[in-house]
């Protein structure tokens, strides 16, 4: 079947979506095989925003994250291969095993670093974005948090700053309803975290962030403005995840028919869809391209795995000071 140049990038919004998906779920596999250890945050039914988003940024655009940003750097170009084996602690990772899951850094990709700190990234961001606006390339950055980080000083902080110098920064907020355990209701009286941006005159918008061309529609409005010299957008994105806060979390702050609920929504199955609705992929083509994804990611574990640990000689590598 002849496919025009739309029918393609659709398509790879999907594989991409199904990239991302197949890494976390064999994270998570691995993960239950210790075969990585610590703290790890699973963005599984969140894939829409970081694809949504990453597609239509620059290889030069800065981008940064949070805890669980996994999803947001490999939607940036980050290898699979090197993140992997940054998780299970090998020295072919991105920080030679040294940053694990909340601290990865992949530059060459334009992915500037991730945190375990609440919007530790957001003040970060404006210094990427104040940089771009000097170099005056068109570059901008941007910057996914939860809705935890509404809370934060640094995020009314760097809003007002944004705005006040008008920088070329977008702040999308991946509002999954909790602040780890903690329901947006219980922390904030504001409902939608996009009202904050309207206090700091920026222009903002709440869109269905399990719907990747919502995504990708707010997305084109910001990256415009932006490029154009016309200053800082905010996205707001209501999504869910459909692990736990932690991998391992029993998560029993969390009602079983919400998660049901959600699994309904899941942006993967409805973009594969939506796809098939229009004649776009076949159910074999849908197939293929999470066979293919799956295929991928194993080969990122069995590179992961049998790559060296870090030497004693790796300890102060990548430190500069």
């Amino acid at each position: 079947m002849a496919r025009n140049f739309q029918d393609k990038e659709l398509a790879s919004l999907l594989r991409a979506m199904w990239i991302i998906r197949a890494f976390e779920e064999k994270v998570s596999a691995l993960y239950a095989a210790r075969e990585i250890v610590g703290l790890l945050h699973l963005g599984i039914g969140q894939e829409a925003v970081a694809v949504g988003a990453c597609s239509l940024l620059r290889s030069d655009d800065y981008v940064f994250g949070g805890h669980r940003s996994h999803g947001h750097a490999i939607a940036k170009g980050a290898d699979v291969d090197r993140l992997m084996a940054e998780l299970a602690g090998r020295a072919s990772g991105y920080c030679a095993g040294k940053g694990g899951s909340m601290h990865i850094v992949a530059i060459d990709a334009g992915f500037v670093t991730a945190t375990g700190v609440v919007g530790g990234t957001i003040p970060l961001a404006l210094g990427a974005a104040f940089a771009a606006k000097e170099k005056n390339k068109g570059q901008i950055a941007v910057v996914f948090f939860g809705d935890g980080a509404g809370q934060a000083g640094p995020f009314h902080e760097s809003l007002n700053i944004a705005s006040l110098w008008q920088l070329p920064v977008i702040f999308i907020c991946e509002n999954n309803g909790y602040a780890e355990f903690t329901p947006l209701s219980v922390h904030t009286k504001v409902e939608r975290l996009a009202a904050h941006a309207k206090t700091y005159a920026i222009p903002s918008s709440t869109v269905d962030g399990n719907d990747l061309l919502a995504v990708r529609a707010a997305m084109t409005s910001a990256v415009a403005r932006a490029r154009a010299g016309k200053g800082p957008s905010f996205v707001e994105c209501l999504t869910h995840r459909m692990r736990g806060h932690y991998e391992g979390d029993p998560a029993k702050y969390r009602e079983l028919s919400q998660l049901a609920e959600w699994k309904k929504k899941d942006p993967i199955a409805r973009f594969a869809r939506a796809l098939k609705n229009k004649k776009a992929l076949t159910d074999q083509e849908i197939e293929k391209i999470e066979r293919e994804a799956r295929e991928r990611i194993e080969k990122a574990a069995e590179f992961a795995l049998s790559s060296p640990w870090p030497s004693r000689e790796d300890v102060d590598s990548q430190v500069t000071g």
